[in-house]
């Protein structure tokens, strides 16, 4: 017997590595969906962690960042913002 594949539609799937139940600390959007900047989630919105822990989308961290009273710290904890790209 001899198989011949025609047509394949491969499917998959991604996740940031991170707890499922985590969320943006600024716009407050699980990392799966997108940042209020972005229409579809993935390389073009990475996710940024500080070394204190709290992870952000990048666009809303940038914008958080941009601010003059954010003081270039975690707006989580006000922690120095040291940022690790996950």
């Amino acid at each position: 017997m001899k198989v011949t594949i025609k047509q394949w539609n491969a499917v998959a799937t991604w996740r940031w590595d991170i707890p499922e139940e985590d969320v943006c600390g600024i716009c407050r959007v699980q990392f799966d969906g997108t940042c209020p900047t972005c229409k579809y989630p993935g390389d073009d919105c990475t996710l940024l962690t500080g070394k204190c822990g709290h992870s952000f989308h990048m666009h809303c961290l940038l914008t958080w960042i941009g601010q003059e009273s954010s003081k270039q710290l975690c707006p989580m904890c006000r922690q120095s913002k040291e940022l690790l790209l996950c």
